[in-house]
């Protein structure tokens, strides 16, 4: 392997998922105007029924991602042994999905048809793993495929074809074959090593490292199971879903540092993590700004029915912040363990390493976030409306994140060297406070809330232009850092003999 580059990766990873938002932004219009709140709501079903589904997922690509960055040739065993995987996952959906449309007001027909996407989501994920491991730029192409693809096909099927719902999801089916061609192509030389027994016996031993870890995603995620089962309703899970798309913006960044997992393992060394972490906040703060001087606006750009949702935005907005600072700090604890090296290891090698550790306490802050939630749900689904339920699962989730993102912050300092510079944070801190508050005084004074779409999109997108090239300007006038990295984007972008 010829190297990983963090900052090329992380900045070809950025470019194209920032870019992405504008492409399924442009996807969400299309299904968000032409499905009924409880169409959207079944489309949040079921993509929180997916999780249930992919849970046994990570038992192979966890893994595969470690060896193949660490030089091993399990490549074409993990391509195989994923895509068998699938039919057990679409076992796991079909059951779910069962009990989902028996409590709530989901339609099983349209749950049950929603299963063609398993076996595509099994495969791609296969190939993202790969990647990860060798090349992790090349995932943002897949997404970047997918995320094109997605545009043309759902104008035709939802919006000429008017197929709704069905039309929806033969759509992103369709989005991932391009993602997937893409991800074989570029990954093949991994795919070419022979089926190797060794790495199955093992994945298949240790399958409890990935089973364990995953436990509190998949509990995190069954928030919206909970919802749609306690309250007998989808149209809640629209409201959280519309809000999910405006608040969530900021989860684009950690694309940023997506190669920094591959790195440490590669390398061993972490003397690169305050760094990375600084360049990642430069792009995480205006984020999270933008979400919420848009909450608004952009709830009433995807319907106008999903506009009092407003206040949910803001609070994922802030959540998402603090996963997203969490998901990259636990990501460089897992890239320095080195357990997995040593043959011989044992269960209570495993369960003592930094593998465990923070799925341990995440598990336990999930199970807090899953039981608030539904003993609030259960408490007062009879007595409040159904946006009211929804702020008061935003507010559970905020508080629930909080304690983790100082917990872990915590361990990886006592666990590693690094350092941010708070000089340059609270200059980012600043300017996006500045920029985003004159965006806010502008929207409140001349923004004009039309219906039409085609008259509404283009002031939000000029004014959202206007405060991205804002805050670039301040911060390139007062800090040195991003002068830095301005001249670092055109470095890294700029065409080398070799790249990895």
């Amino acid at each position: 392997m010829s190297g990983i580059r963090v900052t090329y990766s992380g900045l070809i990873s950025l470019s194209i998922r920032l870019s992405s938002i504008i492409t399924g932004l442009v996807f969400t219009l299309i299904v968000t105007r032409q499905l009924t709140q409880d169409e959207f709501g079944t489309w949040g079903v079921i993509n929180g029924i997916f999780i249930y589904a992919i849970a046994i997922h990570p038992i192979i690509t966890y893994w595969a991602t470690r060896e193949i960055a660490r030089g091993e040739k399990s490549g074409k065993t993990v391509f195989l042994s994923s895509s068998s995987f699938s039919i057990l996952g679409l076992v796991i959906y079909i059951a779910v999905a069962a009990f989902v449309s028996f409590q709530s007001d989901a339609e099983f027909e349209m749950l049950v048809f929603a299963a063609i996407l398993i076996p595509m989501i099994f495969v791609n994920d296969s190939l993202s793993a790969i990647s990860l491991g060798s090349k992790p730029q090349v995932v943002s192409y897949g997404f970047l495929a997918f995320e094109i693809t997605k545009i043309p096909l759902g104008f035709l099927l939802v919006y000429f074809l008017q197929l709704g719902l069905e039309g929806a999801i033969i759509a992103t089916f369709g989005a991932y074959v391009p993602s997937i061609i893409i991800m074989g192509i570029k990954t093949r030389h991994n795919l070419r090593s022979s089926i190797n027994k060794k790495f199955i016996k093992k994945w298949m031993n240790l399958f409890w490292v990935p089973s364990y870890r995953n436990i509190p995603s998949l509990i995190s995620m069954s928030d919206v199971i909970v919802f749609s089962t306690i309250t007998g309703s989808v149209s809640g899970v629209a409201y959280y879903t519309a809000a999910r798309t405006i608040g969530f913006l900021v989860n684009h960044t950690r694309s940023f540092s997506e190669a920094l997992y591959p790195k440490m393992l590669e390398t061993g060394k972490h003397d690169f993590l305050g760094e990375n972490l600084i360049k990642l906040f430069y792009f995480a703060l205006p984020l999270v700004g933008l979400s919420i001087v848009l909450a608004k606006p952009g709830l009433f750009a995807l319907n106008p029915i999903y506009e009092i949702a407003e206040p949910v935005v803001i609070l994922l907005a802030i959540r998402s912040f603090l996963t997203t600072f969490g998901k990259i700090l636990f990501q460089a604890l897992q890239g320095i363990e080195k357990v997995d090296l040593d043959k011989n290891a044992s269960f209570r090698d495993y369960a003592a390493s930094k593998l465990i550790l923070y799925p341990t306490f995440q598990l336990i802050r999930n199970i807090i976030y899953f039981g608030s939630l539904a003993i609030i749900l259960f408490l007062l689904h009879s007595e409040k409306t159904e946006i009211e339920l929804v702020i008061y699962w935003a507010i559970v989730g905020l508080i629930v994140e909080i304690p983790l993102t100082i917990y872990i912050y915590r361990l990886v300092k006592k666990n590693m060297q690094f350092n941010i510079n708070v000089t340059s944070l609270l200059k980012y801190l600043f300017s996006t406070v500045i920029v985003f508050g004159f965006t806010y005084v502008l929207i409140t004074m001349f923004l004009e809330y039309k219906i039409s779409i085609f008259e509404f999109l283009p002031q939000v997108i000029g004014l959202t232009i206007i405060s991205g090239i804002g805050y670039i300007g301040l911060t390139y006038a007062i800090d040195n850092k991003t002068r830095i990295l301005v001249k670092a984007v055109i470095s890294e972008l700029l065409p080398r003999k070799e790249k990895s």
